[in-house]
């Protein structure tokens, strides 16, 4: 039992990070005989730019879905670690060992993460996104040229931080979350 009690935690967390690096953007992109990442980014916004709304669809769907995933089992066999499994499937996703620590921003498996271990929390996110995009698209685009799901990101994760330290709501897993898809963004605003 001792044994179990120090591997399987181990193991659930080394697998959150290696489903989080399987990019299902630079995959589509590589079943189209291409490389993403040389023209756009992997995430369902490059993807949508690049292949369509199906594509675009089926790549989010599929992010979102490790995201769930990897919680889910952590939350099954080791629940302590849960939310260090979402942490690391969006490291695994910013930071793909799989395709040269070169992925997307982490934002569809931190959704598929919170839709599993905090929903609550992913309604009070998804409430501040809704009011935060019409405020970036007609306020602040004019002024700063960045894509929108990073500047939104970076308006909105601050405001989630304070709410899930109010809900004591894993909150030193959370900000491994946000440092994770924080050190991502500069590279997602160039864009």
């Amino acid at each position: 039992m001792l044994l179990y009690n120090a591997v399987v935690p181990v193991v659930t967390c080394l697998l959150a990070y290696l489903l989080g690096s399987l990019s299902f953007g630079i995959l589509y992109s590589l079943m189209q005989g291409e490389d993403i990442r040389k023209k756009d980014a992997p995430g369902g916004s490059g993807i949508y730019r690049q292949y369509g709304l199906f594509a675009a669809i089926l790549v989010s769907a599929l992010d979102i879905a490790k995201g769930a995933l990897a919680v889910w089992i952590a939350q099954t066999y080791t629940p302590e670690v849960a939310w260090l499994a979402a942490g690391l499937v969006v490291l695994g996703h910013n930071f793909p060992v799989f395709f040269r620590f070169d992925g997307g921003g982490g934002i569809a498996p931190l959704l598929g993460a919170l839709l599993v271990h905090a929903p609550q929390t992913l309604l009070v996110a998804l409430l501040l996104t809704a009011i935060a995009i019409p405020l970036y698209r007609f306020v602040l685009q004019k002024h700063i040229k960045f894509n929108v799901l990073p500047a939104i990101s970076v308006m909105v994760l601050p405001i989630l931080l304070v709410y899930a330290y109010l809900q004591h709501a894993g909150f030193l897993a959370l900000v491994s979350i946000v440092v994770a898809m924080a050190i991502r963004i500069p590279f997602s605003l160039k864009s």
